[in-house]
Formats: structure tokens, C-alpha cells, sequence
């Protein structure tokens, strides 16, 4: 198969993550950040440069078993464990309306309910929950919030406008 130049991918997005093997055969358990969606047979991600196809796919409430052309035993499975499951953007399915990848929020400037600026997304951290907003103002002294990527705490994303409105945590509130 042979190994990608990092080239290739223009604007790689991650699909999932490689977190353990299952069984004998080569399955791999995968995180998939959102639905996992593109999880799914006939995908040819990237994985430590080399592309692989979804032969199968299936969900479970720990992720995702996925069987991958090429990997055909535990041990080779293994040897994947965190590796990256990598689509180039323009692979990717395009978002319904009123739908966006969490990864396109980095940049977007964050507002408060009264429109003042709070800082702009400097980052999206994965949990089991949900995900994190990570909000960052440069302006005078440096300040990090974080901010759960709940309907709660964050109301509206307004991808047009490069902006998200954001309901501060009760906890980092000033």
C-alpha cells in the first residue's frame, strides 16, 4: 500500500481514533468524535499514512468495531492502538443544513448573551460526554476557559458571522 506524503491530505480531518483491538481477527475498537458517520464500509481512511479500507462497521456503546483491509490479526491491531482514522476534507459527507463539524468552530469568535467578546476557540477537547470548547482571549492578560459544547452552554453557532455565543459555566464566571 505504501506510505501517503503528508501532502496528500490537504485538510485532514480526524474520523476516529484507534483505541484498542477486539477479538482474534484484527477488529479494532475506534472513538469517533460526533456520529461516526463516516465509519462505515467502502470509507478508505488513513491510518499512520497508509490508506485502508472499512471492510465492516459496527456501533456498540464503546465506539465502534471496525474491520480495515489489511488487518487481519490482534497483533497487528494492536500495534494500532491511538493511531488516527484520517479522511482529507473533501472526502468528507457535507453537513446538512443547520449542521457543521465541531472542528470548524476553531477561530470562530465567542460572545456572550449581551454580546460582549469573551475570547475566540482556540481548541475542541474530546471527553466521553461531549466535547469542550476551549476558549481563549489574548487581549491584555492571556486567559483560557473552557466551555461544554452543550445547546446549554453554547446556544448558537453562527458559522456565516465567525461567531458562537456562549454561556459561561456557573464555576468560571467573573
Amino acid at each position: 500500500m505504501g506510505k501517503l506524503p503528508p501532502s496528500e491530505l490537504a485538510d485532514p480531518v480526524v474520523i476516529g481514533v484507534i483505541s484498542t483491538p477486539h477479538g482474534v481477527r484484527g477488529t479494532v475498537r475506534v472513538r469517533a468524535p460526533g456520529s461516526g458517520r463516516h465509519l462505515r464500509r467502502g470509507v478508505k481512511p488513513v491510518i499512520n499514512g497508509e490508506r485502508h479500507q472499512i471492510l465492516a462497521s459496527r456501533q456498540t456503546p464503546k465506539g465502534f468495531l471496525v474491520d480495515l483491509e489489511g488487518i487481519g490479526d490482534r497483533n497487528l491491531a494492536a500495534s494500532l492502538r491511538d493511531s488516527e482514522l484520517i479522511l482529507d476534507r473533501e472526502e468528507l459527507d457535507a453537513p446538512d443544513e443547520e449542521e457543521f463539524y465541531v472542528g470548524d468552530l476553531v477561530g470562530l469568535e465567542a460572545y456572550d448573551e449581551a454580546g460582549t467578546r469573551i475570547g475566540s476557540v482556540s481548541d475542541v477537547l474530546e471527553t466521553p460526554a461531549h466535547e469542550i470548547l476551549v476558549l481563549r482571549d489574548d487581549e491584555g492578560e492571556p486567559t483560557e476557559r473552557y466551555v461544554p459544547f452543550t445547546y446549554e452552554h453554547v446556544p448558537t453557532v453562527d458559522q456565516e458571522e465567525g461567531r458562537v455565543v456562549v454561556n459561561l459555566p456557573e464555576a468560571i464566571s467573573e
